[in-house]
């Protein structure tokens, strides 16, 4: 078996995430029939059949599979290397593409991006905010953020931010027309906000005092699956949210809304920038890591 060169592998990984070979040999500045040429010589030396064609559509076969999760990061890699050379000798360049929860991306916005994109104009951010968790080396992704307990094992973390904590809230006009919650028992007698993940499944409120804990299945008339329109909808008087502390505080400090059951409120560990630890980090991403360990460093010593 003769080896693939390197042409023929992008060829195969643009076809592959466009799945059209029309598009990827726009993409590459090449014929649709050189590319499906370029494909069928792959497919010979290699003995093996990588796509599924048909008039319409292209899919991967099972091994089509495989070798798209081997030669992705492979050639995002060679891509790295390529670029951190150029930037030594000129300004440092590149893009950084995460996976993040809004709550993970937020104060990075907010506290380390304006002074780096300063200092780094030619480097991109990216942020794709989702609930989901998502595998980011086969997604694409450079790096994720998520809270501590949910990075993988075979991943450098990288913690930031304050420990995370939920608060129940409500509106004065809420509770203005019912006595406010003592325990959380009190409240399958409450209408509260549901949260729902992007997997479908339904958040149930976990809440902790001391070392006694218990979980509540609540029920309302509302599921949502954002904390932002969680606190609006709370806002209007229509239930009670159980959201990340940090949602609320602004509305609980001004009035606007009343932290319920805070002693039941718990405390874990807060968020971390996470990446593979078995690859080469591209320069933006070693230029963006070395930020937040920076700006972390100086919110400790306060």
């Amino acid at each position: 078996m003769q080896r693939a060169g390197l042409p023929e592998l992008t060829a195969f990984v643009t076809i592959a995430e466009l799945k059209s070979f029309r598009a990827a040999a726009a993409q590459l500045g090449v014929s649709p029939s050189a590319l499906s040429h370029t494909m069928r010589n792959l497919e010979a030396r290699l003995g093996l059949r990588l796509l599924n064609r048909t008039t319409r559509s292209v899919a991967l076969t099972e091994v089509g599979e495989q070798l798209l999760k081997r030669i992705v990061p492979a050639l995002a890699d060679l891509d790295s290397a390529v670029t951190e050379v150029v930037s030594v000798s000129n300004r440092p360049s590149g893009s950084v593409r995460i996976s993040a929860s809004e709550a993970g991306a937020r104060p990075i916005i907010r506290e380390v991006l304006p002074e780096f994109l300063a200092t780094y104009p030619d480097i991109q951010i990216e942020f794709v905010v989702d609930t989901r968790f998502v595998n980011i080396v086969a997604d694409g992704f450079d790096a994720g953020i998520r809270v501590f307990e949910d990075v993988p094992r075979d991943m450098i973390a990288v913690p930031f931010g304050p420990q995370m904590q939920f608060s129940a809230v409500a509106s004065p006009a809420y509770l203005a027309l019912r006595p406010a919650p003592q325990t959380p028992h009190d409240l399958k007698d409450h209408r509260c906000i549901r949260y729902r993940f992007a997997s479908g499944a339904v958040y149930h409120w976990e809440m902790q005092r001391g070392t006694e804990s218990t979980v509540v299945d609540v029920s309302g008339p509302m599921t949502l699956g954002n904390p932002n329109l969680m606190i609006d909808a709370a806002l209007a008087g229509i239930a009670i949210a159980w959201v990340p502390s940090y949602h609320a505080i602004e509305h609980v400090q001004a009035g606007r809304l009343v932290q319920l059951l805070e002693q039941w409120s718990p405390r874990f560990a807060g968020m971390c920038l996470y990446y593979p630890a078995n690859r080469h980090p591209p320069l933006a991403l070693k230029l963006f890591v070395q930020a937040l360990r920076d700006w972390e460093h100086q919110r400790r010593q306060g």
